[in-house]
Order: C-alpha cells, then sequence, then structure tokens
C-alpha cells in the first residue's frame, strides 16, 4: 500500500516543524558573547584568577590524591594540628608556588593577549600561531607543575594522620580504593 499524499504532507510537516527549532539552536554558537572579550580565549575570572596566582583545579589530580594544597592546609591549620614548624614550612612553600603562579600567569595572558591580536588583526599565519600555541602550552605547564609540586611540597611536611583528617575535612576521605 502506498502512502496518500494527504499523509505524506501532514508528516513532512510535522518532521518539519520538529527539526525547524533544532537547526535553529544548532546555528547559535557556545561562544555567543565572548566575541567582546578583551582576551577572547579567556573570561574575566580566568583573567583575575591567573593574576593572582589560583589554583583553577590545575592541581586536582594532586589534592584528590591524598596530596594536600599549602593554602587549605594553612587555612586548616587549627584542625590538623600543625606545629610551628610545620606552619612555617607551609608558608614558604605556598609563598613561593604563589609568587611563581603570579608570575607565569602574567606571562601566559601576554601570550593569549599576543595570539589575540595576531587574529584580530588579520596577520594569523601557521608558523605564528605554532609559535605562540607553543609558548602557551610551555607557560601552561609550567603553571601546572608550580601548583602540583607546592601539594608535593606540602605533603611531605604532614604526617599521615594529617593528611587523612585534611581528607576529611575537605570531603575526599570516601574516596574509592582508600584504606
Amino acid at each position: 500500500m502506498t502512502p496518500r499524499p494527504a499523509a505524506m504532507k501532514s508528516s513532512l510537516s510535522l518532521l518539519l516543524l520538529v527539526a525547524a527549532p533544532l537547526a535553529t539552536r544548532a546555528a547559535v554558537s557556545d561562544y555567543a558573547g565572548e566575541q567582546h572579550r578583551a582576551i577572547k580565549a579567556l573570561s574575566e575570572d580566568e583573567i583575575t584568577a591567573l593574576r593572582a596566582g589560583h589554583g583553577l583545579g590545575l592541581a586536582r589530580a594532586a589534592e584528590l590524591n591524598d596530596y594536600p594544597g599549602p593554602r587549605h592546609v594553612l587555612d586548616l591549620r587549627a584542625e590538623l594540628s600543625l606545629t610551628p614548624a610545620q606552619v612555617d614550612q607551609l608558608t614558604a612553600v605556598f609563598d613561593r608556588m604563589h609568587a611563581a603562579a603570579q608570575k607565569l600567569g602574567r606571562e601566559l595572558i601576554a601570550q593569549e593577549t599576543a595570539l589575540d591580536r595576531l587574529f584580530a588583526e588579520k596577520r594569523a599565519t601557521a608558523d605564528a600561531v605554532a609559535a605562540l600555541t607553543a609558548g602557551i602550552g610551555r607557560l601552561q605547564g609550567e603553571l601546572r607543575a608550580s601548583h602540583l609540586n607546592a601539594h608535593v611540597a606540602a605533603a611531605r611536611i604532614l604526617e599521615p594522620a594529617q593528611i587523612a583528617r585534611y581528607d576529611e575535612l575537605r570531603g575526599y576521605a570516601d574516596r574509592p580504593g582508600r584504606p
């Protein structure tokens, strides 16, 4: 039995009615509105955090695997019963990491600004993009390493019981595979 023209027309109309909003939604980019950013690849919050030397989740691998962050440990000094020597050591670790992170953050912002200008001024070439993105990648790696290594240093300063308590206080105590 062949479909009747009226039934085909009705099915086609229904298909178009359902598909039209999907096609419209697909055309609008998730980036809409970001064209007004000073640096297209970075939000204002990211720029502020980079300038301030904040972690931006870069040390999550350490944080969630029993390598506490020095800033958070210092914030919990009473609950963790830190000794004065531990406080001094952790403060030094944090200060070194923080200074390095601020410097690297400023450099990363400068490189992202240069990359943005390259495209905004229509001067992008494969070689120029490769050079800038290689530098950005290097800076991102150094920034992440500075945060991760601060966690490594903090773990060496703390006693196992303090690390276990830290994990409890931060909500990580129920991590799978934990003894």
